[in-house]
């Protein structure tokens, strides 16, 4: 990452956090502030950074490619506003602006000028949270049928905004990811107590076209800190304490409830810890917006994500405005489903999604943000499909195919879920399941015997039949498959020397039979 640098505009309460991360990273160049004490604190800390108080210095230099800005809201769109048209890829702190029609225009003006866009969505790059979201997504929960988080402590109270602003979007970003749809209706309350016009303590209900439900309970006068995200689904639930050691934060509960004469009765079952490499969210979160300038890739919580959460918080502050009325917005318009095809019941289609003609959609599947379906396409029932995946037409995914973020399956592919099929024998209590992990590519008329695991970012050549697992970035041809070569994230086909010629990524061989990607 040495070849970018950036700047952090704003170094108070959380913008020396992120000082400390960027200059972590080695790309921190520059800090601007107002305040000259705070400066000068910076100089001494960091000597090899450059300090200025004038945020037109910022914008002035020629080797800045990334502002970062951390100063209080009602600021960020006209900062943000003069580093896009300065040239400069640009991360705001939560939240993106105030204003919807602001974003908007934040949003057009990246696009415009091929910049990036990121919002300070922290929780999103937690590797807890993460490993919740996929699990989530394979279905290892079920249904989700109900969301609730808490996020109280004693401070740190702030008057330039209520509770509401200053501690939800983290969980409002949080759960819109986890559900994969925007909600229908919102609904908040809340208590003024230090002040008459800024909520201390509000409570904001969620309802989602799917049935899931959430709420969100934050408070900055409570006894005690609590930062708590439970999912409940069919299957299992799920509880990610922040405050716990690193062992404990995130916790799977396989509770049942069994029906015995017309009455539920509950079985309790011991937690289960997931293990989970540790490491800083907040330094995660840097590295991807570097990453992302560096690729030109969009960045997670990128500019459209800050809206949706901006859009919630609207609705919030409404209904908190109009003292807990119930506050409906606007059907998610970008998502397109032809009128020749077929949704099932109890089906999820999340935002920015696009169902062409005469596909059709089985009960209970759960298709992810800004997706494509192509022509005569058949999910599920009971899939998983991630976000961003494209599967063109003539494709089916049958019960037991699961596909992660960013897979592409070529036209007229194919699943099988039964691995000795026979026309008079049923089978379907022999599915063998089969995982696509995050990036990879399905070749057309590739087949996928059922059982097997296709690798992160593995690239399966056009005709190949895959009959066992394929590890990450492996070049597949031939039937059976067999592996030729290795393959980068961005498609490229890897030299001897393992360095990319497309986009400079590193990799190195572990084995001879696996590959990792360095940086």
């Amino acid at each position: 990452m040495s070849s970018i640098n950036v700047a952090v505009v704003g170094s108070g309460y959380w913008g020396k956090n992120l000082v400390r991360n960027y200059d972590r990273t080695g790309a921190l160049k520059l800090i601007c502030d107002t305040n000259e004490d705070t400066l000068a604190q910076f100089k001494e800390q960091y000597p090899e950074v450059e300090t200025v108080r004038a945020y037109s210095d910022v914008l002035d230099r020629t080797d800045i490619q990334g502002v970062i800005i951390a100063t209080p809201a009602e600021t960020h769109f006209s900062l943000a506003r003069e580093a896009l048209m300065s040239g400069k890829h640009v991360y705001v702190e939560k939240p993106l602006v105030l204003d919807e029609e602001e974003a908007g225009q934040l949003i057009k003006l990246a696009e415009k000028k091929g910049l990036i866009l990121m919002v300070g969505h922290l929780l999103q790059y937690h590797p807890v949270f993460v490993k919740l979201k996929k699990l989530v997504a394979s279905g290892e929960l079920g249904r989700v049928n109900y969301i609730y988080s808490n996020r109280l402590n004693l401070g740190k109270i702030r008057r330039e905004e209520n509770i509401l602003w200053s501690f939800a979007p983290h969980d409002i970003s949080m759960i819109l990811t986890l559900t994969g749809e925007m909600p229908s209706k919102v609904m908040a309350t809340g208590g003024n107590y230090l002040h008459k016009q800024i909520a201390d303590v509000t409570t904001t209900h969620l309802e989602f076209p799917s049935g899931t439900k959430a709420h969100i309970f934050v408070s900055w006068l409570h006894p005690y800190k609590e930062q708590k995200l439970v999912v409940v689904g069919d299957k299992k639930m799920a509880v990610f304490d922040d405050t716990l050691p690193w062992e404990d934060k995130l916790l799977l509960y396989p509770h049942e409830v069994n029906w015995e004469n017309n009455i539920p009765i509950p079985s309790k079952a011991e937690a289960e810890r997931i293990d989970i490499p540790q490491d800083e969210p907040l330094f995660l979160e840097c590295k991807h917006f570097l990453e992302c300038m560096e690729k030109g890739s969009s960045p997670r919580t990128d500019g459209n994500e800050g809206l949706e959460v901006l859009k919630v918080l609207n609705a919030g502050q409404k209904s908190l405005d109009e003292y807990g009325s119930v506050v409906t917005l606007d059907a998610d318009k970008s998502t397109m489903i032809h009128e020749t095809a077929w949704i099932d019941e109890k089906v999820e289609i999340g935002h920015g999604s696009k169902i062409w003609h005469f596909s059709h959609i089985l009960k209970r599947s759960r298709i992810g943000k800004n997706c494509s379906l192509g022509q005569n396409v058949v999910a599920g029932p009971d899939v998983v499909i991630g976000n961003g995946c494209k599967i063109q037409n003539n494709v089916s995914v049958y019960k037991g195919v699961t596909l992660e973020d960013d897979v592409f399956c070529g036209p007229s592919m194919v699943f099988t879920n039964v691995y000795n099929p026979r026309a008079h024998v049923a089978r379907m209590n022999e599915l063998r399941e089969t995982l696509v992990k995050k990036g990879a590519t399905l070749g057309a008329n590739s087949t996928i015997v059922c059982g097997n695991t296709i690798g992160e970012f593995a690239f399966i050549g056009a005709g190949a039949t895959v009959t066992k697992d394929v590890p990450a970035y492996a070049l597949m041809i031939g039937s059976p498959a067999r592996r030729i070569g290795w393959v980068c994230e961005c498609g490229e086909i890897l030299p001897q020397e393992l360095t990319c010629q497309g986009c400079n990524a590193q990799y190195e061989e572990t084995n001879g039979e696996s590959l990792r990607r360095l940086y």
